[in-house]
């Protein structure tokens, strides 16, 4: 799986009607920069109003997810996001001029397609990833459905649906890396049985439908005046049932098709975390309505460990900044270059690593025979690690200097010693107003809290 986040190099357009609202519409997938997500915009109502892929604002799931913010609201939008994550994009402006995205073939493989042909780039940022901290489960026993997340350092997938029928049976599809999913998952389609077409037709959706762009399961004998019925409704000349139990000539693209339809909808309901995921997901019998229950639990758990103040550190990931990027944007050297690496920066917030060594200079002199890190020093470190926040909101860091203007509520809570790994994290107040910045920061070692400060700082143009 990635490590950083990705956009695509240049727009992409698709269009088509869509599935339930039989509205024409075109879709503009636009590159977005670093922390954006996925976000839809109706550039077809006053305002243009934005739309968040956020489990949150799922308003409706009748045979599809529709979303609705500011106003504006989004059909189906499963099979689009569902091709995003499946590419480990994580940024993309998704301009749409109609109220659903189009069907297409009903996978979400003319999707897939215009995005790898435009290609993707890689974004300075580290993937937000969340991994799932301890078992999550969901079920809903009058539907037999059951869902479970178990951690893992990826993400895999396995669905498993019985629809009692004769035609389907039982079927399981699984996916155990994200990287197989173009090839192996996205041109799944969506599918329905005989029996919910009528139901569906008299509920006003399925405007769009067309034996072209989904699988019509038929699990019982049909006469010729129902298949004339059936015809009308689809607006088609003449419609047959093959000996497999599959409405017209529409062949299957996997034996287990529906199973793998299932996951890919799984895959884009699970978008609406709003961050991807590692871990692994087991579903019986998934829907939309279940599938997004158990998106909102993941979210739960979400900001419930993001609420936690202890920044997340694995030295193995590749760092947002190592140390030769930060000697370009900061002016410092040895031995007062502090930090050694950032492993998050945003807008707002920037997380920095220094890894504290006897080695350092200032040990033989202070407390000898008992080293401790001087705060002054603690303090120093953290205001660099403030200083690439800073010095971000410029296009040419490597033009500006940051200098301290003011220390407040500074705190010391317990020793730094050598072999100790200090996380430095700081945030910004409030916007950068005249140059001036006011930011909050703490730093752990061992998730605790060893110091924490509030700083003032000016950045100034080099003259």
């Amino acid at each position: 799986m990635n490590d950083k986040q990705h956009t695509i190099k240049a727009p992409v357009t698709v269009s088509g009607i869509g599935l339930h609202t039989g509205v024409v519409a075109t879709m503009t997938f636009c590159p977005a920069p670093v922390n954006h997500g996925y976000k839809f915009q109706r550039i077809d109502l006053p305002g243009q109003p934005l739309v968040d892929a956020d489990v949150d604002n799922v308003v409706d799931l009748s045979r599809g997810t529709t979303i609705e913010q500011n106003g504006a609201r989004v059909n189906t939008v499963e099979h689009t996001l569902a091709a995003l994550v499946g590419l480990q994009i994580d940024n993309v402006l998704i301009q749409l001029s109609g109220p659903e995205p189009p069907i297409m073939d009903g996978s979400s493989y003319e999707f897939i397609k215009p995005l790898q042909e435009v290609g993707l780039e890689e974004q300075n940022a580290l993937r937000n990833y969340f991994e799932i901290p301890d078992e999550i489960r969901y079920q809903d026993n009058p539907r037999g459905v059951e869902i479970a997340a178990l951690p893992l350092d990826n993400y895999r997938l396995t669905v498993m649906v019985d629809y009692n029928s004769p035609v389907l049976g039982s079927q399981h599809a699984s996916l155990t890396e994200m990287s197989q999913f173009a090839t192996e998952i996205a041109s799944s389609r969506t599918f329905c049985f005989l029996h919910e077409l009528e139901a569906l037709y008299k509920q006003n959706l399925i405007k769009g439908g067309d034996l072209s762009n989904a699988i019509v399961v038929v699990d019982r004998v049909v006469s010729e005046d129902e298949l004339s019925e059936l015809a009308e409704m689809l607006g088609k000349p003449k419609v047959a049932v093959k000996k497999e139990g599959i409405l017209n000539n529409v062949d299957l693209r996997h034996k287990n098709e529906p199973a793998r339809h299932k996951l890919l909808d799984l895959i884009g309901d699970l978008a609406l975390v709003g961050r991807p995921l590692k871990g692994q997901i087991l579903a019986a019998r998934p829907g939309h309505a279940a599938n997004v229950a158990f998106a909102k639990r993941i979210k739960k758990k979400m900001l419930e460990v993001d609420s936690s103040p202890v920044p997340h550190y694995d030295p193995a990931r590749v760092p947002v900044m190592d140390i030769n990027q930060i000697s370009a944007i900061l002016p410092h050297r040895y031995p007062f270059l502090l930090i050694d690496k950032i492993i998050h920066l945003d807008a707002t917030t920037v997380t920095g690593v220094k890894n504290v060594t006897m080695n350092e200079p200032f040990f033989p002199g202070h407390f000898p025979g008992n080293p401790v890190m001087p705060g002054v020093l603690q303090i120093e470190a953290m205001a660099q690690t403030g200083g690439i926040l800073v010095l971000n909101t410029v296009p040419d860091p490597e033009n500006y200097w940051t200098y301290f203007l003011g220390i407040d509520t500074c705190r010391f809570r317990r020793m730094v010693k050598p072999g100790d790994t200090i996380i430095f994290k700081c945030q910004l107040l409030a916007p950068i107003k005249r140059g001036i910045a006011k930011m909050s920061g703490k730093a752990f070692v061992n998730g605790k809290v060893v110091m924490e400060a509030e700083m003032s700082a000016s950045i100034v143009k080099k003259s």
